[in-house]
Order: structure tokens, then C-alpha cells, then sequence
């Protein structure tokens, strides 16, 4: 096997699409593009943020939510990344995104995305947004058997090598079982 050094980079596989929803002191609503996130405990998650409008509105709102950028939305999900809402207040509705208010969180469900995290703000400093997941929310056209089916929900992933975005594949083991074959 012979390896290739790429030097420190930001690559890793997979990196989850995240569509980060926040309401603005007026209610009204933003979506921006976050590749670099992560659950980081059983109610919490983290992404790095630089300063955005929408790192203005967590300051107001305290709230967040997480949706799952999906196939069906590579487009509008990819808009929400390269377009500044402080350039464009309307990005939300030229993303052609609908919103409707939690009833947990004072931020958006993203009525186009079909699974979302609602958060509160717990920390954000250095960059590091952390958020406890207060619940999650997900469409039933993604539920078999009253559970999130990733073949429905169809998530996407970010490929930072290639600047591309991968639809994930087919299921090719059983978590916390196959590896017991060696005990």
C-alpha cells in the first residue's frame, strides 16, 4: 500500500450537509449551509461558525435548529451556503423555504427538509456553537415502522476534497452486533 500526505486539512468522511435555522429579532427567518458539526453527547451538538447573520440571531433568539440537507434539496440547501443574508434579507424565500415555528424552540422547521434538530444555544465562543438537542423532529414520509429511514430521508454529505455533495449508499452492517463475531 503505498500512502500520499496531504498536509493538515479539514477532510474527513462523511461530513453531514447541516442547514442551520435561526429567526432574526423581527421573526424573521434565516437558513445558512454548516459542513463542520457533530453530536458531541446524547443532547448536544457542535458546529464551527464564523460570524454570520445567523450567529447574529442566536444571540437574540437563544434557539437554533438543525435540519438534514437532503438529495431533493441539493440546490436550495447549497444557495443557503454561498448567499449572505445580510446581502439578501429575503434568502430564506428565494431559497423557495417555507417555516414554520417550533413549538419548542424560538427558530424555524424548515417545512422542505424533513428531519431537524431543535436546539437552545448552551455556548458559542471560539468559533463553537454547542447546542442541546432538545428534540427532533422528522416528516412522516421519512418514518418505517414509526423510525427515520436514512433511504427515505435521503441525507447528503459534503465532500470537502472534491467540493461535491454524495448521497449516502446501501446499509453494509449491524452496528453493536457484527463485531461480536470476534469476541
Amino acid at each position: 500500500m503505498s500512502r500520499i500526505n496531504f498536509g493538515a486539512k479539514p477532510f474527513m468522511y462523511p461530513m453531514p450537509v447541516l442547514i442551520i435555522g435561526t429567526y432574526d429579532e423581527n421573526g424573521v427567518p434565516n437558513a445558512m449551509n454548516a459542513a463542520w458539526g457533530i453530536v458531541t453527547d446524547s443532547q448536544e451538538i457542535s458546529i464551527s461558525l464564523s460570524e454570520h447573520k445567523t450567529t447574529e440571531n442566536l444571540a437574540v433568539t437563544g434557539a437554533f435548529t438543525v435540519s438534514i440537507a437532503t438529495e431533493d434539496t441539493v440546490i436550495p440547501s447549497d444557495y443557503v451556503g454561498v448567499e449572505s443574508a445580510s446581502k439578501v434579507p429575503n434568502k430564506f424565500e428565494k431559497a423557495g423555504f417555507h417555516a414554520t415555528k417550533s413549538e419548542l424552540v424560538n427558530a424555524p422547521l424548515i417545512d422542505e427538509l424533513p428531519m431537524v434538530l431543535e436546539c437552545k444555544v448552551k455556548s458559542f465562543g471560539d468559533g463553537i456553537l454547542v447546542g442541546e438537542i432538545v428534540n427532533v423532529n422528522a416528516d412522516e414520509s421519512i418514518l418505517t415502522d414509526g423510525q427515520i429511514d436514512p433511504r427515505k430521508l435521503k441525507p447528503i454529505t459534503y465532500d470537502p476534497v472534491n467540493h461535491a455533495y454524495i448521497g449516502l449508499g446501501e446499509k453494509v452492517g449491524n452496528a453493536f452486533k457484527d463485531g461480536l463475531a470476534l469476541k
